[in-house]
């Protein structure tokens, strides 16, 4: 069965999401995989010029930009399980 979103084939849960929210979750939350500094800088920089639009739009009436800007913002604030398991070591923690 294929899933369509706005005349697009969505391909997978995860494009399915972008094509529904009209927001790339990675852009924001960050990818799960590694990623270099300069990679994490530029992917930042385009973050946040991308926000910036979504409350311009906000602020001039778009209420679909409006949620979508909060949802992104929202995505900024998080860290990925994967990436954050990848740096814990047991035992380490305030607990040991």
């Amino acid at each position: 069965m294929r899933t369509f979103v706005a005349g697009q084939e969505a391909h997978g849960d995860t494009e399915f999401a972008e094509l529904a929210l009209g927001i790339d979750v990675d852009l924001f939350r960050g990818p799960l995989e590694f990623e270099t500094d300069d990679d994490r800088t530029a992917r930042e920089d385009v973050a946040r010029e991308a926000l910036r639009d979504m409350f311009d739009l906000a602020q001039t009436g778009d209420e679909i930009a409006g949620w979508d800007a909060l949802y992104a913002d929202a995505l900024t604030r998080t860290v990925p399980f994967l990436r954050a398991a990848r740096g814990y070591l047991p035992g380490t923690g305030e607990a040991a």
